[in-house]
């Protein structure tokens, strides 16, 4: 696929909001979409930041691409929006990514920019088998990229987490997660992680080391920058010790029973009723992030995707969880409208997944 040249138009951090309360908010902000047409079935909101601190302004590793209903597509390049029209794009396919360089390596910025570069490159995929395959080989090709020959710690290679759907015109959206930003389901009743964190816990969990409790408490209770597997960087899942080249597919061949309802690559079943979001993990970096996230189903309940987003970056500017961690913050905010494939939107509550 080619595209005309752009025009003008992420990690973790150990440092704590000094704040309790009252943070100031940040300067306004426009969102990177309000340029962009999604068309009458999805509505769509987005923005990045490098932290609501006013004190610390660390390096933006986040990014975001997203592709519109007519080709239009935004990332970030040097942590400024980027605008660009891709050729042959079918009219009305969209695609949307969040990702988190990581911050602890190398290069992370510019790792997520790479990979958001990188996504341009891949032609609209139809099927869940397509999409994985272009997203595995731009996986080999970018950690062959970023490889030193003089580096034989490989732990120091550069990686990105990326959560991304694929949406093609009238049809369900299709999942690919690697890392451990997140795509969240939120109902009046909750907001429900449709994504397993690649994180240690999930790694013990797989070797029948930790059960149900303990792993949502370690993953959504409580607050571990550690990773076990990023897109470039590859995976630690066999052995923390030991890093494979490759990206290991979390599924029900290797999951423990509680959470192979949710595999990382996969055709999602949404709802017209819900708000869904993909978001990076600065928005979680506190000592107590449940008690934070429970927050969204009244926060979220706004008439757009756009009001939802600004809800959510003002609320955490000017009401930042306790213990807060600096970190990059990047969203999207979408929506269903009920005139897509009715097959893929029921209407009766789903059960907690947890």
């Amino acid at each position: 696929m080619t595209n005309t040249p752009p025009t003008a138009a992420a990690g973790f951090s150990a440092k704590l909001w000094p704040f309790a309360s009252r943070a100031p908010a940040p300067a306004p902000m426009t969102r990177i979409t309000d340029q962009l047409n999604f068309g009458p079935t999805l509505d769509i909101a987005a923005r990045s930041m490098a932290s609501i601190s006013k004190l610390q302004v660390p390096e933006n590793q986040d990014n975001l691409l997203l592709i519109d209903a007519d080709g239009r597509a935004v990332l970030l390049r040097d942590q400024t929006a980027q605008t660009t029209k891709l050729n042959n794009w079918p009219q009305g396919h969209v695609r949307l990514a969040v990702l988190d360089g990581m911050g602890g390596h190398g290069h992370g910025r510019q790792a997520a920019e790479a990979v958001a570069t990188g996504l341009l490159t891949i032609p609209a995929c139809a099927t869940q088998a397509q999409l994985s395959q272009h997203l595995d080989q731009l996986h080999r090709a970018l950690q062959a990229r970023f490889s030193r020959p003089d580096d034989h710690d490989t732990f120091r290679r550069p990686g990105t987490t990326l959560t991304l759907l694929e949406i093609p015109p009238g049809q369900a959206p299709m999942l690919y997660h690697a890392g451990d930003s997140r795509l969240y389901e939120i109902t009046p009743q909750a907001a429900q992680p449709l994504t397993i964190d690649h994180v240690p816990a999930t790694a013990y969990a797989m070797h029948g080391l930790l059960g149900e409790a303990e792993w949502w408490q370690q993953v959504h209770g409580e607050h571990r920058p550690q990773i076990s597997q990023a897109y470039i960087l590859g995976n630690a899942f066999a052995n923390p010790q030991v890093l494979d080249d490759g990206l290991l597919p979390l599924d029900a061949s290797n999951l423990p029973p509680f959470l192979r309802h949710l595999p990382d690559r996969r055709v999602l079943t949404v709802r017209a009723d819900a708000t869904y979001l993909l978001a990076t993990d600065g928005f979680w970096s506190c000592a107590h992030p449940q008690a934070w996230t429970e927050r969204w189903p009244a926060l979220l309940r706004t008439a757009n995707a756009a009001d939802a987003l600004d809800a959510l970056f003002a609320d955490y500017a000017q009401h930042p969880p306790p213990q807060l961690h600096i970190d990059n913050l990047s969203a999207i905010v979408l929506r269903f409208a009920r005139n897509i494939d009715e097959t893929v939107l029921p209407t009766a509550p789903i059960p907690s997944h947890f």
